[in-house]
């Protein structure tokens, strides 16, 4: 028998061994093409039957498995050679993890003692200076402490501080003037990272086939790098997608920049959010210095996930919150390793912040109290309401912060000038907040002045004069302020500046908390404003764990762990009730990011007997990207070039084509492949000439394509359950997943996971 009649069997190999990139390599310039843009570890790629990838382009979604068969190449290149100079080589690999989680540490430890700076010198600045510098903030200039050294007399009276003024209506208006300024220098630094992403809407070029319709979709809108907290890009991130220019050293200095600014207008925002986006940033330049990092985006997202922890490590000086934090609301993929990584960077970031020490404290615990009392089993109802409230909160906050972007912000003069919307949000904040006593400092002295205790006049704050005179005023103020924070964190969050939403929620928790423990003289009323803080916290962002071990860290108090664990397990059941989604998850709603929460998509596939084969794309669509292969395993490049057109006008940037043969699958190649391919190294070869796509080539001479299709493509039954789709791209890290035919096993559809996340989003409307 002739090896063309050879009977294949399940032994028989998918590809020649020495067919490959060995053909290429005959012609000079493909050869420098391709090396100059595949690492050597996708070279080696080449000889499988998995295929090479390029580096992963703008907006895609990475593949999860390709690039653990990748690592998997890397790891045997590295540890399989003997002599004592590769032993050191495979040793430095090893430790390569911990070096880069320690070094990002460092790096944000560092750019966090800058920003914790600036901000207590540039808020100080909208009521006075210091005659001796006026680069020192009230703490440093009216007592000994500084950074690196420690003094804990804090004198009352301070005759080198210089107030503006000493009318109240100047004062105000001052204030107001410097907190419009810092505003404007905000929001007008945060302008700088502006970047417009592309339209990539599954599903619209099913709608429309002609050019021109999709070429208008392709039109994108503005995103702001440095705005908002940064912590739904960075979920959407470590989920898979690409999102470029996000964790740049441009974003970074401009989020730590405008973080100072716009935290010291008084504006219901906190810098422990964009801490996150900055350690990531810290966390994404260390990985580009190590080239397993650099060439591997799941290696990569291993360490970005790590590099989470530390930015919560050194906001409120909780490295074990913060290591939690990663692991319970940032990271879609958190091994064990990452884990110990993570630990490891946490720590690193507290000992660095500890021994630079920008409060001036020498400690690491920003709200250190000491209640004393011990709490009765009948507080349990209050700690239970307290959870209520909070879960209240939490979910009017979601749904009204929701509706308000999605209305206040469709104007066009807020929509074009994100600056002018900003001075308008810092304009009411200074107009409504000044007033209260209680609301005028930034959100972190505020929670530090209501969880204070007031016992045998231990304190001498206004806050402690006030309830020992036992005013009425004093508990309007608790009113207002609770009200106000309510009101103006819907309002701010969102706003195109560096923000984040925690403090804003620990404040008006910690005013709400205080209230109640007015009525309740048996206990500190601190200790409920520790607890309402908690649990109107975790009403908003849904943080269980991670935010009860957060809360301890804070305040040093160990003894009020259950009356947290209750109010925050309260409130999370109750805002659940309200409003399904978290802030951070609806914030991925209105950015438009592609997120895939296998949690939650679960639940929704759960709720209908839905089918794969709801997932399967339209007849014309199917015919656009499907590639029928002869048997030479030959097509023209014509055909190729026209297929790539079609591609590029429906806008999917992470798509491809399947290659089939008599109706069975073959094997997938993605359009930045192809592009690459037809655009780069094809240019070595005439226009007219055929593309080999499959099989071993017949000589040296032909344009050979078939290195970068991927013969193991995953498929699934097309009556298969939704639960088998979605598990296999939310636990696989699935780019796409092809659907054959029950019973033939014929090729019927192609799910990109984009896809599947549009079809999600449908079902919750």
């Amino acid at each position: 028998m002739g090896p063309e009649l050879e009977v294949q069997d399940e032994n028989t190999r998918l590809l020649a061994p020495d067919r490959r990139l060995g053909d290429l390599r005959r012609e000079e310039d493909a050869e420098s093409i391709i090396s100059s843009h595949l690492s050597k570890e996708e070279q080696a790629l080449s000889s499988s039957a998995v295929g090479e990838r390029l580096p992963y382009a703008d907006y895609n979604t990475i593949d999860w498995l390709h690039d653990l068969v990748k690592d998997s190449f890397r790891f045997r290149s590295v540890h399989s050679r003997r002599g004592i100079r590769y032993a050191i080589i495979s040793a430095f690999d090893a430790c390569e993890g911990w070096i880069a989680a320690a070094l990002i540490g460092i790096f944000t430890a560092c750019v966090a003692f800058c920003v914790d700076l600036g901000v207590a010198t540039v808020s100080d600045w909208k009521t006075g200076y210091c005659k001796g510098n006026i680069f020192s903030n009230r703490d440093y200039c009216c007592t000994k402490r500084s950074p690196f050294a420690t003094q804990a007399n804090i004198g009352e009276n301070c005759a080198q501080w210089h107030p503006w003024t000493s009318s109240y209506q100047a004062t105000f208006a001052v204030y107001v003037a410097f907190a419009l300024a810092f505003g404007i220098i905000s929001g007008s630094v945060t302008m700088l990272t502006k970047k417009t992403l592309p339209a990539a809407s599954p599903g619209l070029g099913d709608k429309f086939h002609s050019a021109s319709v999709s070429e208008e979709g392709n039109v994108g809108k503005s995103m702001y790098m440095a705005a908002g907290s940064g912590i739904p890009e960075i979920k959407t991130i470590l989920s898979g997608f690409v999102i470029p220019h996000f964790l740049d050293l441009k974003v970074l200095l401009v989020k730590a920049v405008g973080s100072v600014f716009a935290v010291s207008t008084g504006m219901c925002l906190g810098k422990e959010g964009p801490f996150v986006h900055i350690s990531t940033c810290a966390a994404y330049l260390v990985g580009m210095r190590f080239t397993k990092y650099r060439e591997n985006g799941r290696k990569m997202r291993e360490l970005l996930a790590a590099g989470c922890a530390s930015g919560l490590s050194v906001a409120f000086g909780a490295p074990i919150g913060g290591v939690l934090f990663a692991y319970e609301e940032i990271a879609t993929y958190f091994p064990r390793k990452t884990l110990l990584r993570a630990f490891l960077c946490s720590l690193t970031a507290a000992i660095v912040l500890k021994a630079l020490n920008p409060t001036g404290t020498g400690k690491l615990v920003l709200f250190e109290t000491n209640y004393g009392t011990v709490y009765q089993p009948s507080h349990y109802l209050i700690f239970i309401l307290l959870g209520v409230a909070g879960g209240l909160f939490g979910g009017t906050f979601c749904k009204a912060n929701f509706l308000w972007s999605k209305s206040f912000r469709k104007f066009n003069i807020i929509r074009n000038h994100p600056v002018f919307e900003a001075s308008l949000v810092v304009l009411v904040t200074a107009l409504l907040q000044y007033p209260n006593p209680m609301t005028r400092e930034p959100g972190d002295v505020i929670i530090k002045e209501v969880l204070v205790d007031c016992r045998n006049g231990a304190s001498q704050s206004w806050v402690c004069e006030q309830e020992k005179q036992g005013s009425p005023t004093y508990i309007g103020w608790l009113i207002l302020g609770t009200l106000t924070k309510l009101l103006l964190t819907i309002i701010t969050f969102g706003v195109k500046v560096p923000s984040g939403i925690i403090i804003p929620s620990l404040d008006a928790g910690a005013f709400f908390g205080r209230l109640v423990g007015q009525l309740v003289t048996s206990i500190s009323p601190g200790i409920f404003a520790m607890v309402g803080a908690a649990a109107f916290l975790a009403g908003v962002c849904r943080m269980t764990i991670s935010l009860c071990v957060i809360m301890f860290e804070l305040t040093g108090e160990l003894e009020y762990i259950v009356p947290n664990m209750i109010a925050i397990l309260v409130a999370k059941w109750v805002a659940d009730a309200l409003e399904r989604e978290g802030v951070y998850d609806l914030a991925q709603t209105v950015l438009g990011h592609p997120f895939l929460n296998a949690d939650d998509a679960m639940s929704l596939v759960q709720k209908e007997a839905f089918l794969v084969e709801e997932l399967i794309p339209p007849a014309q669509t199917m015919h656009e990207i499907t590639v029928e292969i002869p048997h030479d395993g030959k097509v023209p490049r014509r055909l190729l070039e026209e297929k790539l057109g079609q591609l590029h006008r429906r806008g999917l940037m992470d798509a491809g084509l399947v290659l089939v043969q008599q109706g069975r699958l073959q094997g997938y190649l993605a359009e930045g492949e192809l592009e690459f391919g037809l655009r780069d190294v094809g240019q070595v070869w005439p226009s007219e000439t055929s593309v080999r796509l499959l099989g071993p080539g017949e000589d040296d001479s032909e344009f050979d394509m078939s290195m970068f299709v991927d013969r193991t493509p995953l498929c699934v039954c097309a009556k298969a359950p939704m639960e088998y789709a979605v598990e296999m791209f939310g636990k696989l890290g699935l780019r796409y997943l092809c659907v054959t035919e029950e019973g033939s096993g014929r090729l019927v559809g192609v799910i990109i996971k984009k896809r599947l996340i549009v079809w999600l989003e449908s079902l919750n409307h």
